[in-house]
């Protein structure tokens, strides 16, 4: 600790002779500077585990090694102390755009998150998505899915949301008839999604604003179709499942009331309404507007002796701020390194070069090949770090080949998400499984099932830009209607099941005409939508809806200790 404080104690105190200097630091530099990376990559090994250490000690290692490399990606080497100065005393490594992002933005918006969730927004969430779907054919698991979208968009983490909601609704899911490893894929597919939910939407929002110089807003904004085409892909894949195994909602009496939930509850979503008014309406910048949003947060917390904040719960408040702010900012500061090893030796355009010479100028396939560079950044690493190191190599090729800056980072955004539900290394998958005591394998190809949607519709924004609000009005309503027909065909023909069983051909058409529609293009659509009619009108004409049990029966079944377990939310 004393020495991390005299490292960055050190350039306060001498910033002015540093500057004098530039390009030529002296011995206290070297010394201090090679203190802080190596404090970083230790900070950043207990924090976030060996993966990004690892990727960032090779991108150190290859400012070194560049006169061994043959090929495009040598170079001519640099001296130790060249890299130091690099790292350390610029702009462009530890203390670069990524970290200037988590110390101005980000901690405001965990601060934020962390004291709502201290109050009891959590609990609020999940009882307000039971109230919601509960009743509803296969309830709890479209409990999990709104429950854990809510809270993803809040938490900016796939791991965490898991852990926080799985232990409730994993369990509860299990209970309604589904299978162990279903329960884990849906929560583990509807806790990783949250990350694309506005308006918060984690830690990288931000700092793709930052990259592009443009409103956070504009992020958001852009976020807000492919998000609502995600989580629906999941709803349906839920619900053709619950239809599927005969399951139903349940009753009403064992559900808690929604205009009681809300009011009981209702002021916790003031600090977020707070939050999207001046961050849409006013269009004030994020750090002002996440400012007003935890004053107004501290003053309805005040609206029930309940929800009171006192000494206590600031206190843990704070701590779960900072907790969860490690993480983020020793990723941002390790990936720093990344980037200044990128821009020192010039790999950034060479690798850019490799994806546009490997796709052939062929666009499809240069998003294929980014997309596999951002689920492998993405394995064993946070979302925020995936998408700088992943981003900071691939997205500047696609722009090249003609694909809006928005749109080419918001693709490998999402790509760097759902890497913690694409297996092998699967972290929402893993956490998911020790709650559902199933095979995390299992869980996660599931999980890439039932969110089959979040793999396709970047490979759509990035072609046809409507999906993410860009263009006329027209096109864009039109493009996200095709869109949403082919989500729910595509979550039919993936589960193998609409109305009845589907047919192996039915389902064919379902995926064929789902792919087809969900390209925004007329000729596309029209075939893709005749392809999903014909499929439907089959398997409803011919099929039945099974009968399924009551929610009494549901919950009251017999589990492997012989112990009739019964939920009642009535009480709240």
């Amino acid at each position: 600790m004393a020495l991390a404080v005299a490292s960055g104690v050190y350039i306060l105190l001498f910033y002015q002779d540093i500057v004098m200097r530039a390009g030529a630091p002296n011995t206290p530099d070297l010394i201090f500077g090679i203190i802080m990376v190596l404090l970083i990559l230790e900070a950043t090994r207990r924090a976030t585990g060996w993966v990004l250490v690892i990727i960032a000690g090779a991108f150190l290692l290859y400012n070194f090694l560049g006169p061994y490399i043959p090929g495009l990606l040598g170079h001519k080497g640099y001296s130790i102390g060249r890299v130091i100065s690099q790292m350390y005393l610029t702009t462009e490594g530890i203390f670069g755009v990524p970290l200037g992002v988590s110390a101005n933005y980000i901690f405001l918006f965990i601060f934020l998150t962390s004291m709502l969730e201290r109050l009891g927004m959590g609990d609020f969430l999940l009882r307000l998505a039971m109230a919601l779907m509960g009743r509803f054919t296969g309830g709890p698991a479209k409990t999990a899915v709104l429950a854990s979208g809510f809270m993803g968009s809040l938490n900016g983490s796939a791991v965490a949301n898991v852990v926080g909601t799985g232990t409730f609704t994993i369990p509860l899911m299990k209970r309604n008839g589904y299978k162990p490893h279903f329960a884990g894929a849906v929560e583990a597919c509807a806790s990783s999604g949250g990350q694309l939910m506005p308006p918060i939407m984690g830690a990288a929002a931000f700092i793709i604003a930052e990259f592009l110089s443009i409103p956070y807003i504009e992020v958001v904004v852009a976020a807000i179709i492919p998000a609502a085409l995600y989580y629906l892909c999941v709803l349906f894949g839920v619900h053709f499942e619950a239809c599927r195994l005969g399951l139903t909602g349940l009753p009403k009496s064992e559900l808690p009331s929604a205009r009681k939930v809300l009011k009981e509850g209702w002021y916790f979503l003031v600090p977020l309404g707070v939050l999207v008014f001046f961050l849409a309406v006013l269009q004030y910048t994020p750090i002002r507007s996440g400012f007003y949003a935890i004053i107004s947060m501290f003053i309805v917390s005040f609206a029930t002796r309940e929800s009171r904040i006192s000494w206590e719960r600031f206190r843990d408040g704070a701590i779960m701020a900072a907790r969860n702010t490690i993480t983020v900012a020793l990723a941002c500061a390790a990936a720093g390194l990344v980037i200044g090893s990128i821009n020192l030796t010039g790999a950034g355009l060479k690798i850019s070069s490799v994806i546009v010479a490997a796709s052939g100028g062929t666009l499809w396939l240069a998003l294929l090949l980014t997309a596999l560079v951002a689920l492998i950044m993405g394995m064993g690493l946070p979302t925020t770090a995936a998408y700088i190191v992943a981003g900071t190599m691939a997205a500047p090729a696609l722009i090249d080949m003609g694909v809006l800056p928005l749109a080419a980072h918001l693709f490998v955004f999402y790509f760097a998400i759902i890497s913690a539900i694409t297996p092998p290394v699967a972290l929402a998958a893993y956490a998911a499984a020790g709650i559902a005591k199933d095979e995390p394998m299992k869980i996660g190809i599931t999980a890439c099932k039932i969110g089959l949607a979040a793999f396709i519709v970047p490979f759509l924004f990035a072609g046809q830009p409507a999906l993410i609000g860009v263009g006329d009005g027209w096109h864009i309503a039109w493009s996200t209607f095709t869109a949403l027909i082919g989500v729910m065909a595509l979550a039919g023909g993936c589960i193998g099941f609409v109305v009845r069983k589907a047919l192996w051909w039915e389902r064919t058409l379902l995926i064929c005409g789902a792919l087809l529609s969900l390209h925004p293009v007329v000729i596309t659509d029209t075939i893709g939508l005749g392809m999903i009619v014909v499929a439907l009108a089959s398997n409803i004409m011919t099929g039945k809806k099974p009968v399924g049990k009551t929610g009494s029966e549901q919950f009251g079944s017999v589990g492997a200790t012989g112990t009739k377990t019964v939920v009642d939310f009535s009480a709240g």
